[in-house]
């Protein structure tokens, strides 16, 4: 099968499975991902034929307004997966474990992800950190649940980070590579590089067997995973410098809303065209 042949192919499943990621990574064909944390625009990504949804903690600043995804709870993130799983017919669905649903050990992090498999009808679940959740992956894995990694910069770790901090500069690498091969060797599907450069991430690429899936971490990964909310132009204020704006959302409501406004205001709207 040559390389457009197995593009073809993989735009054509009927359901993305944790298999075609791997096949995926061994045939060179790009995997793309998305936050989605509700029907509509489920049901929109899921059409244009984007591989995994991803309901991730980051609602907690898109969806409840927090200024941190720290505060997010497994019973406000059920719901919001509940109604992406329901949406998608061909994309990979996959729960974040929230911050304090799976740092305790193993069993927690089971029992976590447990809830997330019944109640929601997702696919796979993500949680953060490399060698520290090596066991909580590999314990979940064995429950036959499948599971997304997350290393270099991790948001629920953000304090003791320092911050919005890039990882895998210089002597880093070698912490950024066990986590990635902890993760690997636990036994997850894939693993997330967030904000990692460029260089580092491709020597990642390079040396795991599973493929990587890039935030800010450059070109040479094996897939992209951006915030929808972010990459649609929505989002208010300073957006991530990795993020390209594929549309202006925000500026499209605005418009709306304002022009709503003036037509009632001025008596245009409803017109009788608009009533029984």
């Amino acid at each position: 099968m040559n390389d457009s042949d197995a593009a073809a192919a993989q735009a054509a499943l009927k359901r993305v499975r944790t298999r075609h990621f791997q096949s995926a990574k061994e045939n060179g064909i790009p995997i793309t991902g998305l936050t989605s944390y509700d029907v509509q625009t489920a049901g929109i990504f899921d059409q244009a034929g984007i591989d995994f949804l991803l309901v991730g903690d980051s609602a907690g600043n898109t969806v409840f307004g927090y200024d941190t995804t720290l505060p997010v709870t497994i019973d406000e993130l059920i719901p919001l997966t509940r109604a992406v799983a329901s949406a998608a017919t061909r994309a990979f669905v996959i729960a974040d474990l929230p911050f304090g649903s799976y740092e305790v050990g193993a069993e927690e992090a089971l029992h976590s992800a447990i809830r997330f498999m019944k109640e929601t009808h997702a696919h796979a679940v993500k949680l953060e950190g490399g060698v520290r959740s090596a066991e909580q992956i590999r314990r979940i894995v064995e429950a036959g649940i499948p599971v997304m990694g997350h290393v270099g910069f991790t948001p629920q770790s953000e304090h003791g980070l320092g911050g919005h901090m890039i990882q895998g500069r210089g002597d880093q690498l070698d912490k950024l590579l066990a986590d990635a091969h902890a993760v690997e060797d636990a036994g997850a599907f894939a693993v997330v590089l967030e904000m990692v450069p460029a260089d580092a991430a491709a020597h990642v690429t390079k040396e795991l067997r599973i493929p990587t899936i890039g935030v800010g971490a450059g070109p040479h990964v094996d897939g992209q995973l951006l915030v929808w909310t972010d990459w649609a132009g929505l989002t208010a204020g300073r957006i991530p410098k990795f993020v390209r704006q594929y549309a202006d959302l925000r500026g499209i409501l605005t418009e709306a809303a304002l022009a709503f406004r003036a037509d009632v205001a001025d008596g245009t709207y409803p017109g009788p065209e608009h009533s029984y």
